[in-house]
């Protein structure tokens, strides 16, 4: 049998997060989700700056969020933590579409 290493801990990139994005608020269900979300009241703390596209073919970069009712038609399942230090990253949404995407470190 194939030795197979599972993913480290901290291994999920927010800025390759594009496309349909499901935000998932059931704590019952957080197992099933790719990751955890917490939505940043100020844009200075975020790590990523989310623009809601209205169109999912224009959600095509980091930042660009087609916000989906539909979990099963989802390309990323995301779980929206009440709690900052549960969440593996923070996002705000920005209304302009230029501004979207991830901070600088």
């Amino acid at each position: 049998m194939p030795f197979v290493a599972s993913a480290p801990a901290g291994s999920l990139e927010p800025c390759r997060i594009y496309g349909s994005v499901y935000l998932e608020r059931d704590p019952r269900r957080r197992g099933f989700c790719f990751g955890a979300v917490y939505e940043e009241p100020e844009e200075a703390f975020a790590d990523v700056l989310v623009f809601p596209e209205t169109n999912k073919l224009f959600a095509d970069k980091a930042g660009l969020w087609y916000i989906t009712e539909a979990r099963d038609f989802a390309d990323y399942v995301l779980f929206v933590s009440d709690n900052r230090s549960l969440a593996d990253f923070s996002i705000h949404y920005t209304k302009v579409r230029s501004f979207a995407g991830c901070r600088k470190n």
